[in-house]
């Protein structure tokens, strides 16, 4: 078996890099692609309890580099999801700080925000508590656009309230890839990643997957047409 996860289409009839939105259901161009490294403010909601996709989307989406990521998250939250596996993504450093309540993890992650030594930073909440109101996601959008830092709030068990997010997602899990030497066997794993509501950009819904391989950043989280399972290939299976 072969340790590679690239992805092709293979007579998808799309380029890679290229992607489709759901809802229209035509293909479009790079520039209308999400630009999911820029630095700024995201939520992130899993869109189902238990399912790690969301997780999985945010991790593809951080940036690889020589400084590390602070990756920040509530008891509740790793009841539900358990802790960050820090060797799965072995090109990202992680620093992980585990609190008991959310209000900790918005102090950590706002200072955070102002350290020159990070390259992201990411909180883990588990549902609406009280502290984590328009108020406090305003603070955090700010210190992200100030200090140039891609800022994640990964949620679950969430009920989505007002946010200062510049953009907000939904990601659940897709049925995966065909297997390419084994039919039978699961491929790489697919994402249907919804962007509900954004600033700058109409939402969208797309099926989205990782490419390890990419060498920029803006290229490793791939997008693709929703209906061509079969032509989207995987090399092997991937975490």
């Amino acid at each position: 078996m072969r340790d590679d996860s690239s992805l092709t289409l293979d007579g998808a009839g799309l380029s890679p890099g290229q992607l489709v939105d759901l809802r229209a259901k035509r293909a479009v161009t790079a520039v209308d692609s999400p630009a999911v490294d820029q630095p700024v403010l995201r939520d992130v909601f899993a869109a189902r309890p238990f399912d790690g996709a969301a997780t999985g989307f945010v991790l593809a989406c951080l940036p690889r580099s020589k400084r590390p990521v602070l990756w920040v998250s509530d008891r509740a939250s790793r009841q539900e999801n358990g802790r960050l596996y820090g060797a799965a993504v072995p090109d990202v450093t992680f620093l992980r700080v585990e609190v008991s309540h959310p209000r900790d993890v918005l102090w950590a992650m706002e200072e955070g925000a102002r350290c020159a030594g990070l390259s992201a930073v990411v909180g883990e909440v588990y549902g609406a508590p009280p502290v984590l109101d328009f108020t406090a996601t305003k603070r955090l959008a700010m210190r992200a656009e100030a200090s140039g830092l891609p800022i994640w709030l990964l949620r679950s068990g969430q009920a989505e309230g007002l946010s200062a997010a510049r953009e907000r997602w939904r990601v659940g899990s897709a049925p995966s890839q065909v297997h390419r030497d084994n039919p039978a066997a699961p491929g790489a794993p697919l994402w249907e990643a919804e962007l509900f509501r954004a600033r700058g950009r109409a939402p969208g819904i797309w099926l989205a997957a990782h490419d390890p391989r990419a060498r920029d950043d803006a290229d490793r989280l791939r997008f693709m047409a929703p209906d061509t399972a079969t032509p989207v290939v995987a090399d092997a299976v991937a975490m």
